[in-house]
């Protein structure tokens, strides 16, 4: 029979933020659970029955916890199919059946980043999680295995939409996440030992594949392949979608230009902010932020470059949005925001981003490197009679950030460091111009006094006349058209300071 009910599950953690909803709903199945050290405290801790490993294999964890698990006791009630043959003799030898199995195993990729001890590293070398793994995958057709914290949310949803019961398709993905996690981990071992002493072609790499609910649409297929807790520390909420991937990637890739900036806020939608703002506080960013596009901001991601605390957590806590991005929360700012179950909280723990991009077209692979390029004031070449003042050049540098990170062609309005306009994705920079004034006019913006920021250069004037009729004091672009002297012949007609970076940022 597909269908089988979870009715006894061993656990054994390392990381144990997400598995308290899990347990719970253990609980509420009446799911017996077998476990052992840190993670039976932990378990016990959240009020829950639980049998040590100890009791059903009659042995203490021996050899510094080096052997908990690895008994027939354990291991038969994972290997043993549910039929006759074995099931006798599981009765003969007084074996329970083990249906559910969840490992997170020693962090030694992080354990290698961070220390040269050798005697620590190889302490980090999970035996017994790895072989509770990869038993348990193959014997999916039984058993249930979650094979790492990302997959905490995965494996609670299938809980909760079948009442404690899973198919055999779902115990199928389960372990074919399984078995890219033990061929990632011993690939990350090998290559340690391997220490840049073997030839190239020993040298591996292998990702993780983390299967998602669909892709870009749900008849579509989605796959990530890669390591989020190298960047995240996921603080529970649903499992990611390819959108919400998508969208992250862009609103980190958009906030390591201010992690060393003054406390602001952006909220992304389909990869373009809505909403961009700096202020004195990470409050007063969040409020500016929204007050761009507060429309807009209704289910998108939400990201800061500062901690987000209390008080702008219950601010934060009236919207609806899917991913709330930080470097990290207080504990009060936690339990609010933790309210609503399916709301994903994620702590960065860097903001550097792999050097190269991908894209798949044409039965082929396109890579290019990111684009890191910052444009600053000290490279700024002002073309026109009048110069910016100091005060226009933050907005400038503050406008060219959020036109190089919006879709081409994009034009982008700023007005003390707040992005109060944009236009994006449009085949036309008139149109984009045009649809930036809107936007701003839409949201009871004033825009006298503001900058404009485009991502390529103005092949005629009319983009630069259209924003100063609407109010627009001072403008950014990379310049390199044969007609700019058209634009810049506005500007000093009109007395507005045009400054050129000199280079392009297209953002198809």
């Amino acid at each position: 029979m597909s269908l089988k009910k979870v009715k006894s599950a061993l656990i054994s953690v390392y990381h144990k933020t997400g598995l308290e909803e899990i347990l719970q709903e253990l609980k509420k199945q009446d799911v017996v659970i077998y476990s052992t050290g840190g993670t039976q405290k932990f378990i016990e801790e959240q009020g829950l029955e639980v049998q040590a490993v100890e009791t059903l294999t009659s042995y203490p964890s021996i050899l510094d916890g080096r052997v908990k698990t690895l008994h027939p006791k354990i291991f038969g009630g994972l290997l043993a199919r549910r039929e006759e043959n074995h099931l006798a003799q599981l009765a003969e030898y007084d074996i329970p059946e083990i249906d559910l199995v969840i490992v997170d195993l020693y962090p030694f990729e992080e354990t290698v980043a961070n220390t040269d001890d050798e005697a620590t590293i190889i302490e980090k070398i999970d035996i017994g999680g790895i072989s509770l793994i990869r038993a348990a995958a193959k014997n999916y057709q039984d058993v249930v295995v979650v094979p790492s914290q990302n997959e905490y949310a995965p494996l609670l949803e299938v809980l909760k939409e079948k009442n404690g019961f899973t198919d055999k398709e779902d115990r199928k993905q389960f372990a074919k996440k399984a078995f890219a996690v033990s061929s990632h981990y011993d690939v990350a071992i090998f290559n340690y030992f391997a220490d840049g002493d073997e030839p190239s072609a020993y040298k591996q790499s292998v990702a993780p594949a983390q299967t998602l609910r669909y892709g870009e649409n749900p008849h579509q297929k989605g796959i990530f392949y890669g390591n989020l807790n190298d960047l995240f520390d996921i603080h529970g909420g649903k499992a990611l979608s390819y959108n919400n991937l998508v969208d992250i990637d862009a609103a980190v890739s958009l906030m390591a230009e201010f992690k060393d900036a003054d406390p602001t806020f952006a909220i992304l939608k389909h990869t373009n902010a809505c909403g961009l703002a700096t202020r004195d506080t990470i409050n007063d960013a969040w409020h500016a932020a929204l007050a761009c596009d507060n429309i807009s901001a209704f289910g998108g991601i939400l990201i800061s470059n500062r901690p987000i605390d209390e008080a702008t957590a219950q601010e934060i806590h009236k919207l609806f949005y899917e991913v709330l991005i930080a470097p990290g929360f207080d504990e009060a700012a936690m339990r609010l925001l933790s309210e609503k179950k399916k709301r994903i909280l994620m702590s960065i723990k860097h903001w550097n981003l792999d050097g190269r991009m991908h894209k798949n077209l044409l039965n082929g692979v396109l890579q290019q490197d990111r684009d890191t390029k910052i444009d600053t004031k000290a490279e700024f070449t002002t073309v026109t009679e009048a110069a910016p003042s100091e005060a226009q050049l933050a907005d400038l540098e503050f406008a060219s950030i959020c036109a190089k990170h919006l879709k081409s062609n994009t034009i982008a309005l700023v007005k003390n460091k707040q992005m109060v306009g944009m236009g994006c994705g449009q085949t036309s920079r008139v149109d984009a111009c045009i649809q930036a004034i809107a936007k701003a006019k839409q949201f009871g913006f004033e825009l006298e006094g503001a900058v404009m920021a485009s991502d390529a250069f103005f092949p005629f004037p009319d983009c630069v006349e259209i924003a100063h009729k609407a109010g627009i004091q001072a403008v950014i672009q990379p310049g390199g058209s044969i007609n700019d002297k058209l634009s810049i012949a506005y500007c000093d007609e009109h007395g507005v300071p045009m400054v050129t970076t000199g280079t392009r940022h297209f953002k198809h």
